[in-house]
């Protein structure tokens, strides 16, 4: 999905209005899953900062958004520098006057490039713990105060590959399993300041699971054999709502939990 007609025809499906007066940052935003949860989010009323490495790819995200009727900001963050984290979520508090939600979506650009383990490099499990496992700890550093002001929400986006292990990708599923312990001591220490801290681990389309079926012809069709729903996630329709659920005042009582979107793929913990 790369234009703003598309954006609006997937709006009738967004939970409208759950998220107005809020704002909301999006970090990886610029496509897959996150841009997904930017234009999900912002359907539902939030005013949303979207972040990225490249600032082009983010304004095309706002774009969008602004053209379907939403609110939107681009900032560029790189996620793996402190300084980078405070001047956006800074300017995401100068621009809307408060935070409300962070949801950090930022993943390794080689998260889905297979390599068995003895010969993967430990420079690629550097780039995947500074953007995964390291990230979540500096964007919290910097979040931490201006969520505790609104009673906000802070969602990681972990994987299945978190959960359950993937073969040839240790690495990654090393990274996105330690946000899950993450979340859940974060969620017991932000506890009593009011601060929801949840993850959400999806099964999507992003564009990195679209150049691995066009390398792989056939893969597409097995991996939706393996999902009882009988097909992948949309980002938009299917994994937006759930990250509006996590940000909003509906999931007022849910904290330290991953909730898996995957269309029965997985079906334990």
């Amino acid at each position: 999905m790369t234009d703003s007609a598309a954006v609006t025809s997937r709006q009738e499906d967004a939970v409208d209005g759950l998220l107005a007066g809020r704002t909301a940052v999006v970090t990886g935003a610029a496509a897959g899953v996150g841009r997904g949860i930017a234009v999900a989010l912002a359907a539902a009323g939030a005013s949303v900062v979207v972040t990225a490495r490249r600032g082009e790819a983010a304004r095309e995200v706002v774009d969008a958004i602004t053209a379907a009727g939403g609110t939107a900001a681009a900032e560029v963050c790189d996620v793996t520098s402190a300084p980078a984290v405070d001047a956006a979520l800074g300017a995401a508090v100068r621009r809307f006057g408060r935070l409300d939600a962070v949801v950090h979506n930022a993943t390794s650009r080689r998260s889905s490039e297979p390599v068995d383990l003895e010969r993967a490099p430990v420079a690629l499990w550097d780039e995947h713990a500074a953007v995964a496992s390291v990230a979540s700890y500096t964007i919290a550093r910097a979040a931490h105060g201006h969520l505790r002001d609104t009673a906000g929400s802070y969602v990681l986006l972990t994987s299945p590959a978190g959960v359950q292990g993937s073969a040839n990708l240790a690495f990654y599923a090393a990274a996105k399993g330690a946000q899950r312990g993450f979340v859940k001591s974060l969620a017991r220490e932000w506890g009593p300041d009011g601060i929801r801290v949840n993850a959400l681990a999806p099964l999507a389309v992003t564009p990195a699971l679209d150049n691995a079926m066009r390398l792989d012809p056939g893969l597409e069709d097995r991996v939706t054999a393996l999902i009882p729903m009988g097909r992948i996630g949309d980002p938009v329709a299917d994994i937006g709502p759930c990250a509006v659920f996590l940000c909003g005042s509906a999931s007022r009582y849910v904290t330290g939990q991953t909730l898996i979107v995957s269309g029965g793929r997985m079906t334990a913990l």
